[in-house]
This record gives structure tokens, sequence and C-alpha cells, in this order.
């Protein structure tokens, strides 16, 4: 059920992921998750100042009333899930962003007015990382 990965910043992809709202695969039968993670290794590719977070794929992040839901991670670092996405390139390129920005931050928190326009209002959870709790 588990599977390791190099520790470090990521953005884990739920990539059983509805579409959108409406529609649980696209028009060719892709779900939202693939199409927002290959989003954003294009998004990677294009850009290498966003390249020093991974992009992590699994089955299921149990969000399943928001679609196109990831969770950004690093350690010893606050984690966050955002959910609601569209699954292309301007998507892609604002989680990555801020997933830069987390990952720079001290504890996992960005100033507000750091945060990429296509982040806010997308924000679910956030979670403590293991041994700490948030203050």
């Amino acid at each position: 059920m588990l599977h390791p990965v190099e520790p470090g910043p990521s953005v884990v992809v739920c990539n059983t992921c509805r579409h959108s709202a409406e529609a649980r695969e696209n028009e060719a039968g892709q779900r939202g998750g693939t199409l927002l993670a290959e989003a954003m290794r294009d998004v990677q590719a294009a850009e290498p100042a966003l390249q020093g977070v991974a992009v992590q794929e699994m089955p299921c992040l149990f969000a399943c009333q928001r679609h196109c839901t990831v969770a950004i991670r690093a350690p010893g670092k606050l984690g966050y899930v955002l959910g609601d996405f569209a699954p292309d390139a301007d998507a892609a390129r604002a989680i990555l962003e801020y997933a830069v920005r987390h990952a720079a931050s001290e504890h996992g928190q960005v100033p507000y007015r750091e945060w990429p326009q296509g982040v806010k209002g997308h924000f679910i959870t956030r979670t403590p990382p293991e041994g700490f709790i948030g203050t």
C-alpha cells in the first residue's frame, strides 16, 4: 500500500480525482488528477525554477467532494491539502509556485501576500508534520 519516495518538498497529486465538479473524466476518458500531474510536469520542464519540488502521484487523497486535489508537503513543515483546480497549466503553475515558497519557508507558512492568485480559495486543510503541532 505504501511506496517509498525520496524525502523532500513535494506535491502529491490525487491521480484518481475527478476532472471537474460535474464530470469524472474528460472526453478522452482521462481523470483530472492525472491531467493535473501531467500539466505540472510540463510546467516544470519549461520553468526550471519550479523543478525543486517533486511531483508525486497516488490514488485517492480522500477529498472526493473536491476535484483535482493535491497535498503540499516538506519535511518538518506544515502540510496543506488544496482542491477544486482545473487540470491545466495555470493551476499547475500556481500550485508549484506556492510549493516552492512553502519549501523555502521556515515552518511551511507562506505569507498570504506571497500566495499565487491561483491557489487562493483552494485550501482544504493544513496538517502538522510528524512530531509537531501548530501554535
